[in-house]
């Protein structure tokens, strides 16, 4: 008899193809009623899929008796209850590696598309500004720039190496430092903040919010923030406050507070590229990170 999984959202056409082919897939969110839909096989359900920016909601842990594992599609926990699932020997799974390039990319494309003010020069092109020799503001260069990474893993070290070539000197703040790494450690945000001209987020999301007015003022009027962790590392309402008193220069976000809520000042801003959350979201990334799904599942139940 196939297990029967939960899954908590939409998915990669593959991983839901190869979940179909080996579980009793159960999908709330196609359902007319999903709270009935979840009661009608919440007593059977071993597995749950879900993905790292949803997580697993506080209310569903108790209607799950008999979950075993939780698998998520990304590597962000800070929204699934780790220390529950341990108390209750769950399995808690991600898929990293996988998306660490990915991710990082879009982080550097991020950073020179603010630098060079390319999504503006698009549209300047695109409303026909061009041939009425419109204004449009300077670029900055991004080559010789500080760069500031906060949360030196696996993809902050990916976006270090691609900065390398651009950065003048790049800094890092972790919980601890990195051993065997040449960069400059600083002992809090606020410190790096101050010593950096772009400030990459990747640190986890259980963090709390890392960024807040006094790191936004310590990166100063000339600086970037680019954030591809969780809006969560960052106290929104005062990024848009520095976005809009020029207490900084930019920001390239990837993540936000509320997603899919976006605060309506951004949306009017020259000075932000905005993106809806996709780091992973590649052709390459994707089939990576469903197969990587479909194997921490295919272990668990030695399928």
């Amino acid at each position: 008899m196939k297990p029967d999984v939960l899954q908590l959202k939409a998915l990669s056409p593959q991983l839901e193809a190869g979940l179909e082919a080996a579980y009793t897939v159960h999908r709330p969110y196609r359902a007319a009623d999903p709270d009935a839909l979840i009661g009608e096989v919440a007593g059977k359900v071993r597995a749950v899929v879900t993905g790292g920016d949803l997580g697993v909601p506080a209310e569903l842990w108790d209607r799950l008796p008999a979950l075993e594992i939780v698998a998520v599609h990304g590597v962000g926990l800070d929204k699934v209850d780790l220390d529950l699932a341990a108390a209750r020997g769950i399995t808690v799974t991600t898929t990293p590696g996988v998306l660490t390039q990915d991710v990082a990319e879009l982080a550097i494309g991020l950073w020179l598309s603010l630098s060079r003010r390319m999504v503006s020069a698009d549209r300047y092109v695109r409303e026909g500004r061009w041939p009425k020799a419109e204004r449009l503001a300077l670029a900055r260069r991004a080559t010789g720039r500080t760069v500031g990474i906060l949360g030196l893993g696996q993809i902050g070290r990916a976006i270090a190496d691609m900065a390398a070539p651009f950065a003048g000197r790049i800094a890092y703040h972790s919980r601890r430092p990195v051993q065997g790494v040449p960069y400059a450690y600083h002992a809090s945000p606020l410190e790096l903040a101050r010593a950096v001209d772009v400030l990459f987020l990747v640190t986890p999301g259980d963090a709390g919010p890392l960024v807040d007015a006094d790191v936004l003022a310590a990166l100063g009027p000339d600086g970037l923030l680019i954030n591809v962790a969780r809006g969560s590392v960052v106290d929104e309402a005062a990024l848009v406050a520095a976005l809009t008193n020029g207490t900084i220069a930019g920001a390239g976000l990837d993540v936000f507070e509320d997603e899919p809520n976006v605060p309506q000042a951004l949306l009017a801003m020259d000075n932000v590229v905005l993106q809806p959350h996709r780091g992973s979201a590649t052709e390459e990334a994707r089939a990576a990170m469903a197969a990587l799904v479909l194997e921490n599942l295919g272990r668990h139940f030695g399928r």
